[in-house]
């Protein structure tokens, strides 16, 4: 029984299937498929803050998303007890489709509201009924299709040279009806293209024109700051984008920086334009120099939220810049308006040199700090090494030299304790007229000059006798 128990259990644990564009999970069992949806891990997720809150006022709109970025809202006209997750039969033209209720509540208005939603002729379409187990097996069964559907489509596409790109294919909840995605830069006639669909696919077609940004939203990714891209997490309107804004704003106008993943320019460019919109206002307009004794100063830079101005003698360098404020700036050239060259250019309290740097804000350490320690251990470990390799009978032999120059007898006046005896010529090197005799078979002394290796290990080295040549 139990070995029977865990091969069903496996059975089932292989046949769960995660769609990421619907974000739910279909878990196969014997007798039927049961769906679990997946937070977070769908497009246009939000967050409702306002869920375990009392509703103010009944709302009986829900808003229930499908593949990928698609959204709508629905009324539920027969009253059931629905909360965020579950899987509806809704109304579709013509038929039904299966959707998950993505969220309820007073805020299902205020989500409406900005993005701009308007219903068709004043009128909601309504949620039919929870889904059943057989509404969710044709929804699995139309989803399995897509794929396969979308790459037939691009052959045919292409076999009737249409200058268009089919990026991806919605089937309908019941099987009878699919969306087909497409990217075309000009205008496609493609009636003939429909024909061809729905004899290949025994389907309704329906096509929707997309642009570059939605469809780099229903794909999905990450962006260069590292987070997901705008046009899958919240971004349901987009708006135009111009290099003006990167003007505003003071960024170089770099196309490789200011592309995003779709080709165009990111949507991001337009977030903080206003803010420096409105700063830019108490800037000066400068359409000549700046006059001083000292010369003409052209202007190099703007630092708008600092209100910070830099200004240089040569227009197209940025070595030696000067820093001004705007009422500093403004001072100077009503002077020069009037003929007057003011003396020095900066008055104010700011640094000239306090130009932006870069600042190491995690302790202001150097990533070479250790670099030393590492060398000492090193030179460590070499003289232990070289300690190891020396024979025993040299270090010995060390040990009772250094014996001998430390013995020291009695004072034997009496006067001042101990003092050390007078050493012999044979135990320590005496002076002799400036040469220092040194004891026979003793190592050479070093005088605080580089050490050198001794090849022999430590041991004195052996005069080798110069043989005299043989007389014949």
């Amino acid at each position: 029984m139990d070995n029977t128990n865990n091969r069903e259990n496996k059975n089932q644990i292989s046949e769960n299937t995660l769609d990421v564009g619907r974000g739910c999970s279909f878990c196969h069992n014997d007798n039927e498929t049961v769906v679990t949806p997946c937070e977070g891990c769908y497009k246009l997720h939000s967050y409702n803050w306002l869920e375990e809150m009392p509703e103010v006022i009944p709302n009986d709109i829900f808003e229930v998303r499908f593949k990928n970025t698609r959204k709508s809202y629905y009324r539920n006209v027969n009253n059931l007890s629905l909360k965020r997750g579950d899987i509806v039969a809704v109304e579709a033209a013509p038929g039904h489709d299966i959707g998950i209720i993505s969220m309820t509540g007073d805020l299902v208005a205020k989500q409406m509201k900005r993005i701009g939603f308007n219903p068709q002729n004043g009128e909601f379409k309504k949620i039919y009924r929870k889904a059943k187990p057989y509404d969710i097996e044709k929804w699995q069964e139309a989803i399995a299709l897509e794929h396969e559907t979308m790459i037939r489509a691009r052959q045919i596409a292409a076999d009737m040279k249409l200058n268009m790109k089919i990026g991806d294919v919605e089937y309908q909840g019941d099987k009878i009806k699919a969306i087909f995605y497409y990217i075309a830069d000009e205008r496609v006639d493609f009636r003939e293209l429909i024909k061809v669909f729905a004899e290949q696919f025994r389907i309704r077609v329906e096509m929707k024109q997309i642009g570059a940004r939605q469809e780099a939203g229903r794909i999905g990714g990450l962006g260069s700051c590292g987070r997901e891209l705008c046009c899958a997490s919240w971004i349901a309107n987009f708006v135009s984008v111009t290099t003006n804004s990167a003007r505003q704003q003071e960024i170089s106008l770099n196309p490789q920086k200011l592309a995003g993943q779709c080709g165009k320019l990111k949507c991001c460019l337009v977030y903080e334009v206003d803010t420096y919109i409105d700063a830019r206002k108490d800037f000066p307009h400068i359409n000549q120099p700046l006059q001083t004794e000292e010369g003409e100063f052209h202007l190099v830079k703007s630092d708008i939220l600092n209100r910070i101005m830099w200004f240089a003698a040569d227009p197209g360098s940025q070595a030696n810049m000067i820093p001004l404020s705007v009422n500093r700036v403004r001072e100077i050239i009503r002077a020069n308006q009037k003929g007057i060259k003011v003396a020095q250019l900066n008055t104010d309290a700011t640094d000239q040199n306090a130009e932006p740097t870069f600042a190491d804000v995690v302790g202001e350490e150097s990533l070479t700090r250790f670099d030393k320690q590492q060398s000492r251990r090193k030179n460590r470990k070499k003289k232990k090494a070289s300690a190891t390799n020396v024979p025993v009978s040299a270090r010995n032999e060390g040990q009772e030299r250094k014996a001998d120059n430390d013995t020291s007898e009695p004072d034997r006046s009496g006067k001042g304790g101990n003092k050390v005896a007078q050493n012999t010529t044979n135990d320590l090197p005496a002076k002799n007229g400036g040469n220092e005799v040194r004891k026979e078979g003793a190592p050479r002394k070093n005088n605080k000059r580089r050490k050198r290796n001794n090849p022999n290990g430590g041991q004195p080295r052996q005069e080798v006798k110069k043989q005299e040549p043989k007389s014949e």
